[in-house]
């Protein structure tokens, strides 16, 4: 098939999706086992509450930059994949709105607290400022990332996924052996991770990219007007994903959300798979037509689904080592929480590929919906169950959540791109075809072999998406 040519920057060396996936797969598999690893650390360290009150100030760090990132990092991605003589601008243009939101999220946020000062957990001051002032710094580097997919630079992704924790456990570590890890040098040597990591794909995108050019006005509106439609729906996510977090700590105190903040550590390792597959699939979706989207994301998410199946089971027969083994007798509690957790892996699929698509193919507001039942079923129920019932409450409204908000995107899914929900039940065909898809890609066979493999979009195909502009030759 025809292959749309792509103009400036670096040559794009483009894998099949499939291992373009398993690499993103094993990176988040490989950032699990060493981001636990700090985590056992920290709470080995520091106990239930210690380990509680780093998990609040880093969520809420995170959580506010996201909420801050008016979906431009979405714009980018579909932007920088359609047009790519933009790239230049929108690197310039992603540095000017983390600095200007960031500083807008920070003054909102220090004056919540100031109101209300739950929201800011039992932690010092000076460590809530040292915490809000990495929030530009985030924000920033969300943005970076979709740019770096959008040029099918995973391992660059990854490199910067990874260095994160492999910086917090060797610090955190050599800080424990000299008695010296507190709360405060946790914080502070994640903060520090998360800027390498920033860092790392600023420099590849100056060097090897399209760099930082002028800032472009009317693009940052264009950006900012795509970003907005689909910022309700991350936003939600986001909320379905760490406001439990927030909520339990400020409602249930940093004890219950240090064990119920074990159980999401293990439970989140079911969500790296589709987060992978979305993410390598998305520079394809953009320039797919909607039909050519709807076949490829149908068949991978049940794929998808088969091998979620026995993870789901391993990790519930293996909840008591995981928590009590692994942490100690201390997060025995968080055992019912993990198994529970569990539950809700199916629905976050869903969510993750085919509320992916639907962006894709530049309906966000379809996905902000779907989400939107899951981010309303999420914070009643966390209203409700967190006061009496605290992590595990927590845990139960979570995986309701996710199921209700899978339903909800296949619903939409199939009713906008096309197809049955009956076709996104895995059959036993498709078990086959995943085991020999398997098998060939042990005896190392071409990716077009694989059911995970994208058919590249042809020219035609791709100019037909609509809203898409032809890309040229230079």
């Amino acid at each position: 098939m025809a292959e749309p040519r792509l103009a400036e920057g670096a040559a794009i060396r483009r894998q099949s999706l499939a291992s373009a996936a398993l690499a993103t797969f094993g990176t988040s598999v490989a950032v699990a086992v060493v981001s636990l690893l700090n985590v056992l650390i920290v709470a080995r360290a520091l106990g239930p509450v210690g380990r509680g009150n780093v998990a609040f100030l880093t969520t809420i760090a995170y959580l506010t930059s996201q909420l801050a990132l008016l979906g431009i990092e979405q714009a980018n991605v579909n932007l920088a994949s359609s047009e790519p003589r933009a790239r230049a601008a929108l690197a310039t243009n992603s540095l000017i709105f983390s600095v200007v939101f960031g500083a807008l999220a920070i003054a909102v946020l220090a004056g919540l607290i100031a109101v209300v000062p739950a929201v800011g957990g039992e932690t010092s001051a000076g460590l809530r400022w040292l915490t809000l002032a990495s929030i530009p710094m985030l924000i920033f580097q969300t943005y970076l990332l979709l740019l770096v997919r959008a040029d099918y630079a995973f391992h660059i992704a990854n490199a910067a996924y990874f260095v994160v924790p492999v910086a917090n456990v060797t610090v955190n570590g050599l800080l424990w052996a000299l008695g010296l890890l507190s709360v405060t040098t946790a914080v502070a040597t994640w903060i520090g991770g998360q800027a390498l990591g920033t860092l790392l794909m600023a420099a590849y995108l100056r060097l090897r990219l399209a760099g930082f050019g002028r800032p472009d006005a009317t693009l940052g509106r264009r950006a900012l007007r795509f970003g907005l439609k689909a910022h309700g729906g991350r936003i939600m996510m986001l909320g379905n994903y760490k406001a439990d977090q927030w909520l339990v700590g400020a409602m249930a105190g940093p004890r219950e959300l240090g064990l119920y903040s074990v159980a999401v550590a293990w439970a989140e390792s079911l969500f790296y798979l589709p987060t992978a597959i979305a993410s390598v699939q998305r520079p394809d979706l953009v320039r797919a037509s909607t039909t050519d989207a709807s076949r490829e994301t149908t068949r991978t998410f049940r794929a998808t689904v088969l091998i979620t199946v026995p993870l789901a089971a391993g990790l519930v027969a293996a909840a008591p080592f995981l928590c009590v083994v692994v942490f100690g007798s201390a997060f025995r509690g968080s055992i019912d929480d993990l198994r529970i957790l569990t539950a809700g892996a199916f629905g976050i699929v869903a969510l993750k590929l085919l509320g992916n698509t639907l962006t894709a193919q530049r309906k966000p507001v379809l996905e902000t919906a779907a989400i939107a039942a899951a981010f309303v079923v999420t914070i009643v129920l966390d209203i409700i169950l967190i006061p009496a019932h605290g992590g595990l409450g927590a845990a139960i409204a979570s995986s309701a959540a996710y199921t209700a908000g899978g339903v909800t995107v296949a619903l939409i899914f199939t009713r906008a791109c096309g197809g049955r929900l009956a076709e996104l039940v895995p059959a036993a065909k498709d078990v086959a075809a995943l085991g020999r898809s398997m098998r060939r890609r042990l005896a190392r066979a071409t990716p077009e072999d694989q059911p995970f493999a994208a058919e590249r979009p042809a020219a035609a195909d791709v100019e037909a998406a609509p809203g898409h502009r032809p890309l040229k030759a230079p």
